[in-house]
């Protein structure tokens, strides 16, 4: 079956890819991403590729105060329907069909921006999310470090986006990343004044540019989404940077904005450059991915296994 993003000329040439814009697909029929499918693939996954809580959640939501749900990931994909869940299967890139079915979709927008090859158009470090939530459930006010071709598959989904070059609703230093920090970020409902919602049925989509913030909610029925996401050599480099600014911050040491100082810039992304080469290798395997963070996190890393530990005695 065929996978294509579609998106209109005018778009690509006036806001990709820095703006946010409506796109159409045809993955909304695709079997990988049928409820039966999905529930398959909670058994496929490794068990850290899985982050589900309640739904029931605001856009300003404390991250600490985050509800979960006492199911295992298998039950809240079958039971979605009644679940009051949230639910985001990670890294699904890592099953062979998904991949090809990601990098086919990518490659039709690649060559509407004239390119034959996703090399070409930037297309790299490709990864995919698939969302599957409950009625009436809400993602938080975040952004996120990647760009993103969003697609909606089942149900409505209201997707909230806003700009932010000046900097008035997300600082500069909100935006600074690293694995002590929640994705959340503070969110006042005046903000809304400056939103562009769209209103996602199967079939379309929106692309979602590099740290653009959003929130996102679902309709009055359950919704199945899939974020196709990449990150160019410049988001790596920027990525990196921010890491290391917020890494330094946390230390005590005011950081420059990203491009005032290219020169500490550049020292920057070689320390991370470096110290990411020692530890990936680790990465690699769950059992060390999931002790790495509990050396950053402590007792707050893992939370997400929580929510199984708790269905699993459950059943015992």
């Amino acid at each position: 079956m065929n996978a294509t993003l579609s998106a209109a000329a005018t778009d690509l040439a006036a806001s990709y890819p820095l703006r946010h814009f409506r796109i159409t697909h045809d993955l909304a029929s695709h079997p990988l991403l049928q409820l039966p499918r999905l529930i398959a693939l909670t058994k496929e996954l490794e068990r850290d590729r899985f982050e589900y809580n309640s739904g029931k959640l605001q856009p300003n939501q404390k991250a600490e105060d985050t509800p979960l749900v006492s199911l295992t990931p298998e039950e809240v994909v079958a039971q979605i329907e009644t679940a009051g869940a949230w639910m985001v299967l990670k890294r699904v890139e890592s099953v062979p069909a998904y991949r090809a079915m990601m990098e086919e979709a990518l490659l039709s927008i690649a060559k509407q921006l004239g390119h034959t090859s996703l090399d070409g158009a930037s297309f790299r470090d490709i990864e995919g999310y698939i969302f599957v939530s409950s009625a009436n459930s809400v993602t938080p006010f975040h952004s996120d470090n990647e760009d993103n071709f969003f697609v909606q598959i089942r149900g409505p989904k209201f997707f909230h986006l806003f700009d932010n070059d000046d900097r008035s609703l997300v600082s500069e230093e909100l935006l600074e990343s690293a694995p002590s920090k929640h994705r959340n970020l503070p969110y006042e409902p005046k903000f809304e004044e400056r939103a562009t919602v769209y209103d996602l049925k199967p079939g379309e989509g929106v692309f979602v540019p590099y740290q653009v913030p959003h929130w996102v909610r679902t309709g009055d029925d359950y919704s199945i989404s899939m974020a196709i996401t990449w990150r160019s050599a410049d988001v790596v480099r920027r990525n990196k940077l921010l890491f290391m600014n917020a890494w330094l911050r946390e230390k005590g040491f005011a950081q420059p904005a990203p491009g005032r100082k290219p020169a500490l810039d550049g020292l920057k992304v070689a320390a991370y450059t470096a110290a990411r080469s020692a530890i990936e290798p680790l990465r690699r395997n769950e059992t060390m991915r999931r002790l790495l963070r509990s050396v950053v996190f402590g007792k707050k890393a893992n939370y997400y296994y929580e929510a199984q530990k708790a269905a699993e005695k459950k059943a015992a």
